[in-house]
């Protein structure tokens, strides 16, 4: 194990640490703004309750996403600095942005919103919730455009003395093909993990038939539809994804299939099972034909193998190994699919286990239910790493590997030091997020006040 080694391993923990956090913090802030218009035009107060209670919820994850995410932007510059010198003209104009905009966006109206409760008039206080949800998206949708530069560059050019990159098309980098459809995929699994975790929050109180299960009942039902129409776009979005996957990386999109050789039409695997160093197929149950047209609309089209993008990319690029770590990125890809498909699943059964009035009986039901919201997490991890992974051994798609990007003073024991730190780090802060939800889950809607009628 190398400094490379070990810099991966940490960026990659806390990455993936932080998107816990992320897509809880987007989804709920528009579910939260959705609460709160259902009080503004009813003005019944559970629906007041039900805000208050959410939010503080919101709140909890939003202010652990900003801890775990200023980490972030440090390990660019301490264990990534070769990478930032690169690449820092264009990475660094879309972070700007998400900083100086959307972040200050989110956080002016989120304090307004925090504060002014009392203080706001009811309509404006409304639309500040709103813009904060709204400044979340847009967050997200910067970062998704310097991610996406990683995976696509677009709008640049190579300084022939500097040998950096810099920026010539803004529009170019703000319009990349893969941001374009990356964006609503995300924000379709961010509706997809708030919509579960709504769901369970709710059915916990109602399975214990808690003094406020009949204002719980609803937002049950709102959890559980968001997380199913979520599931459904993510679907569409996907299927989209793919598609451009397979044009601006064949070898990403291979990697997920475990397609050692073209095929056409190409099957999709539904199960593979390789050798140790996973460089050959043992066995495989497939799909005739779906690959094909998921990745080009065609049933018949052609699909480049994994051997062939070999030789093509030693040919571009010259001598190296191109291919990514093939058993990780089939399985996270698999289980991103497998896991959102279970979360909807999930949402399902709970919506009908409550019809009528009902509330579900079976002890296992109600276990499966309540730990919904742990699938969409884990599947918005797993559909990270095989971002990332698949798109191995570059750093930039086509300009940069990953092994040029390390910082070249930065020594093993250093970087060691620092991942432990983290890790610990995080497992407390871990262990703080999970303590503050629990109890204030557990104490259930908070009573009214005299500012509740304003």
């Amino acid at each position: 194990m190398d400094v490379l080694d070990v810099s991966r391993w940490q960026f990659a923990i806390t990455t993936v640490y932080h998107f816990l956090f992320v897509p809880l913090t987007i989804g709920l802030a528009f579910l939260v703004a959705a609460l709160q218009t259902a009080w503004h035009r009813t003005d019944n107060p559970k629906w007041l309750k039900l805000t208050k209670f959410f939010g503080k919820l919101f709140l909890i994850n939003f202010a652990m996403g900003i801890v775990t995410g200023i980490v972030q932007e440090f390990q660019f510059g301490m264990n990534w600095s070769a990478y930032s010198t690169f690449i820092g003209d264009i990475f660094g104009a879309p972070l700007a942005i998400e900083g100086l905009a959307a972040f200050f966006l989110e956080s002016t109206f989120l304090g307004l919103w925090i504060f002014g409760w009392d203080k706001l008039p009811k309509a404006l206080h409304l639309a500040c919730i709103w813009i904060a949800a709204i400044g979340t998206a847009f967050s997200a949708y910067f970062i998704l455009v310097a991610n996406s530069f990683m995976q696509w560059p677009t709008g640049h050019t190579i300084n022939p003395e500097t040998g950096r990159v810099e920026l010539t098309d803004i529009g170019a980098l703000l319009g990349n093909k893969v941001a374009a459809i990356t964006f609503p995929h995300t924000i379709a699994a961010c509706f997809l993990t708030a919509g579960a975790f709504m769901m369970a929050v709710a059915m916990w109180h109602l399975m214990r038939n808690t003094p406020d299960s009949d204002a719980f009942r609803p937002a049950a039902k709102i959890g559980a539809i968001t997380a199913i129409i979520a599931a459904v776009a993510l679907v569409i979005t996907g299927d989209i994804q793919g598609k451009v996957m397979t044009e601006t990386q064949p070898m990403k999109m291979a990697a997920a299939e475990g397609l050692y050789e073209t095929e056409q039409p190409a099957p999709f695997s539904v199960l593979t099972i390789g050798t140790l160093d996973g460089t050959e197929e043992v066995w495989s149950f497939k799909i005739p034909g779906l690959l094909s047209w998921l990745g080009t609309g065609d049933a018949q089209a052609e699909v480049l193998g994994i051997n062939d993008i070999q030789a093509q990319y030693i040919e571009e690029y010259g001598p190296g190994d191109y291919t990514p770590n093939i058993p990780l990125t089939y399985w996270s890809f698999r289980a991103m699919i497998g896991l959102g498909l279970a979360t909807a699943l999930a949402a399902a059964i709970a919506l009908w286990s409550i019809r009528g009035g009902r509330a579900p009986t079976n002890p296992l039901l109600r276990t499966a239910i309540v730990l919904t919201p742990l699938l969409p997490l884990a599947a918005n991890s797993a559909g990270w790493i095989f971002t990332e992974t698949g798109r191995q051994p570059w750093i930039v798609f086509t300009l940069l590997k990953t092994a040029d990007g390390v910082s070249p003073t930065v020594t093993l024991v250093q970087v060691l030091t620092s991942l432990t730190v983290f890790t610990l780090l995080y497992g407390v802060l871990a262990a703080i997020e999970v303590k503050l939800l629990l109890r204030h889950i557990k104490t259930g809607l908070p009573e009214p006040t005299s500012t509740d009628a304003y």
